[in-house]
């Protein structure tokens, strides 16, 4: 593999290799030495960033809530830590979550401040490097939904005071940057004006879904992000397996979503198969895997600043890491963005 290039998250001055090692199967799908041999496999090959989140493990329950950071915590305390970029998430209220915080019920300063002192004992350091918001705690539409629904707003924390709970980190300490996840546009314009107006952290980054089959950031948050300096940490790039094309050989095919198939709301519309086979047969044209040519495309983009790949085994990883670094040539977007007019954004 040729050296990943660096690039600057947002305008704080935080850079980051244009790869990001993700760890929610860690603790679920993957065991604790599996997992630690990834990162190392990962930090050998120049990418030092990590991204987990305290809900981790996925699916999300009880018994593996924080398993993941744990895991790269115990990785973690035999690195040099100035050398690794760690990026973890809050949960917010709305998914039912009850056993982390008991709730969670807010994004507010109690809750924000129980997170993050969890999140630095399980990774046994001192600081977190992007602290990110997992999803909005107001009403959106997330996760596989896809139409905003005014009738079911609710009471939430103010974007002011989850932004002086998140100021409050920065100042002591605990915390370099901060960023959101999951958001939409309006969401970032605000997290952003009120920053300016308040001298507040201005977040680096959003980390949002985006792949072949899903490409909303480019009609809806692109324009918004370019503008305010806020990078994308795209994640699921392979759309839970599916752009690897196993599940169009073999519908029952190990993975998250045999294994638990309500897990993957966002891909069972009615396109996905179609739009799925339509690139498999696009890269095996262009001697490509269907795995390269998905994770080429997200990391052609401009406004990608790093792509977040997951692997449930090292031997995964030591598939999609080198794929990530695949070509794609001009003619060959045109083709993919012929495909996506035919079938347009089919698991957003």
């Amino acid at each position: 593999m040729t050296p990943f290039q660096h690039h600057a998250l947002g305008r704080g001055g935080l850079v980051v290799p244009e790869i990001c090692l993700g760890t929610m199967t860690f603790g679920e799908q993957t065991a604790e030495a599996d997992a630690h041999a990834q990162l190392d496999y990962a930090l050998a090959h120049g990418v030092n960033f990590i991204d987990t989140a305290e809900m981790y493990a996925v699916p999300a329950r009880p018994e593996t809530s924080g398993a993941s950071e744990r895991i790269v915590g115990r990785w973690l305390a035999r690195q040099a830590r100035d050398r690794i970029i760690v990026a973890t998430k809050v949960a917010g209220p709305s998914r039912n979550l009850d056993w982390i915080r008991g709730g969670p019920p807010a994004l507010d300063r109690a809750n924000i401040r129980a997170a993050i002192e969890g999140s630095l004992r399980r990774l046994h350091t001192d600081y977190i490097d992007l602290y990110q918001l997992h999803w909005p705690e107001r009403n959106q539409p997330m996760f596989g939904q896809w139409q905003y629904d005014p009738t079911r707003e609710r009471e939430c924390t103010p974007i002011r005071e989850q932004l002086d709970a998140l100021a409050e980190l920065v100042r002591a300490g605990k915390v370099r940057y901060v960023g959101v996840s999951n958001e939409h546009p309006w969401g970032i314009m605000q997290f952003v004006r009120l920053a300016e107006e308040h001298g507040l952290p201005r977040i680096a980054a959003t980390q949002n879904a985006y792949s072949l089959l899903n490409r909303t950031f480019e009609s809806t948050l692109a324009e918004v992000c370019h503008r305010e300096c806020v990078g994308l940490l795209a994640y699921s790039p392979l759309a839970f397996g599916h752009l690897s094309g196993k599940y169009l050989a073999d519908p029952a095919a190990d993975g998250r979503l045999a294994r638990w198939p309500a897990f993957g709301q966002r891909y069972t519309k009615p396109n996905v198969g179609p739009a799925v086979a339509a690139y498999a047969e696009l890269a095996r044209a262009h001697g490509l895997t269907p795995t390269q040519l998905a994770l080429g495309f997200v990391r052609s983009r401009s406004f990608v600043t790093s792509t977040i790949i997951g692997a449930s085994s090292l031997g995964q990883l030591q598939e999609t890491l080198p794929a990530t670094q695949t070509a794609i040539p001009a003619e060959l977007l045109e083709a993919i963005d012929a495909i996506h007019l035919r079938y347009t954004n089919p698991a957003p």
